[in-house]
């Protein structure tokens, strides 16, 4: 979150149920590191006190348009010059309307019509989830979208109404986390990444085949942060069903294989390399040519031979990119990592444990980074944050002096052994 470090923003609050959440929200815009003021909706009001949002935020809370208080009595002007970025959390869909059509009765639409160029208005949605999918809704949200305007969710769950659908408000957390990417430096510009991400598939017939869990969330959340941060992405993703984040170039495989082959192909223009990637680690040594029929027997044996090692394979060229390796464990961490790490010969590692309500097929993820002389705990998070964090500390590994706050450490070297993580 450092790149809300100093920022300064102006939160608006409509009248919806969600509103009970924006002392939170601004509780941990704080903590980010942003000064936050706030403009509340007399709608908002009935839901939460504006003196509750004045203690949060530590600043007085605007309501009114006409205010004689306010520099002139033009506060709308006043407060449209201060911030560094608008997040309006819960916009409602009459918030949405009167945006769209730019109408000016209230403080925070009239704000809204006054910022300065280039300052982000973003929204975060909330309401039935029939309200959001109603035609005059999205008409909005399209023309919304079309002026620039950032939305932010809403998400799919339990709405206050009992119902549930697409409409809740986005959580506070990630809130923060979707408004720090606006602000993200791009310390990767000029750099060119290669990404590998998703599962591999190794067929043991027509119909099926081995695989396992992964979603390919994190490489995904890597290369949509590499690509804000200012690199030339390239992913190599095994079968996933996610969309192709902005401005990535996408390269579609479905064995380990074949993975390898277009890594190969696109390792040489490459200053980072990250294996993200689960690739299946065995695949059977005859494929066969029709689906394998049930017999009498209770069991059938495979014969299984090992797939191409992509991460070490690349570590071994003679000239090769900065190269960093996954670890997905679920016994032993950090003694697994550093054995991949130094046997691999990588210049980093990311571990995780998987089985658990985190990592495989989840949103959130909790790592912890090594290097040579180095290592870094990020705690639980969604993979979107995590992945723009791990990318500082790549970029600062290239660049000693671009962050500070590194935390370094001794970190042993592993036993010899003849087995790789």
């Amino acid at each position: 979150m450092s790149s809300l470090s100093g920022k300064r923003i102006l939160l608006g609050i409509s009248g919806g149920i969600a509103a009970y959440k924006t002392p939170e929200l601004v509780r941990r815009l704080r903590d980010a590191g942003a000064t936050v003021r706030v403009v509340m909706t007399h709608a908002a009001t009935t839901f939460i006190t504006p003196l509750t949002l004045q203690a949060t935020s530590g600043n007085p809370v605007h309501t009114e348009l006409l205010d004689h208080t306010a520099e002139a009595g033009m506060g709308h002007i006043e407060l449209s010059r201060w911030p560094d970025a608008v997040l309006i959390a819960p916009a409602t869909a009459n918030r949405m309307a009167r945006l769209a059509v730019g109408l000016a009765d209230d403080l925070l639409s009239t704000l809204c019509l006054a910022l300065a160029e280039g300052v982000p208005l973003c929204l975060a949605p909330a309401m039935n989830h029939r309200m959001w999918s109603a035609p005059a809704t999205m008409h909005n949200r399209d023309t919304l979208l079309a002026r620039g305007v950032h939305l932010f969710g809403p998400t799919n769950g339990p709405q206050a109404c009992g119902e549930v659908g697409l409409g809740r408000m986005e959580e506070p957390q990630h809130l923060v986390e979707d408004l720090a990417r606006l602000f993200v430096r791009p310390w990767l510009a000029g750099q060119s990444l290669l990404i590998t991400a998703g599962p591999t598939r190794e067929a043991l017939d027509p119909v099926r085949f081995l695989s396992n869990r992964s979603s390919g969330k994190m490489g995904y959340a890597l290369a949509a942060a590499a690509a804000a941060m200012g690199a030339q992405v390239t992913l190599v993703t095994g079968p996933t069903s996610l969309p192709t984040p902005p401005n990535v170039r996408r390269i579609d495989v479905v064995s380990a294989q074949e993975m390898l082959g277009a890594v190969l192909d696109h390792i040489r223009d490459c200053g980072i390399f990250i294996a993200c990637a689960a690739v299946a680690d065995y695949r059977p040594v005859v494929t066969a040519p029709h689906k394998i029929k049930k017999q009498g027997e209770n069991t059938m044996a495979l014969v299984l031979e090992r797939t191409e090692d992509i991460v070490a394979t690349v570590s071994a060229l003679p000239q090769r990119p900065f190269v960093v390796g996954f670890a997905a464990e679920t016994e032993q961490l950090e003694a697994n990592a550093l054995k991949k790490l130094h046997n691999k010969g990588l210049d980093m590692v990311v571990a995780n444990w998987v089985g658990g309500e985190i990592g495989f097929e989840s949103d959130d993820n909790a790592l912890q980074i090594y290097w040579a002389g180095g290592q870094k705990i990020l705690a639980r998070a969604r993979k979107s944050a995590l992945a723009y964090t791990l990318l500082e500390l790549i970029a600062a590994r290239l660049n000693p002096g671009l962050h500070p706050g590194l935390t370094s450490g001794h970190i042993p070297t592993p036993a010899p052994t003849g087995a790789t993580a």
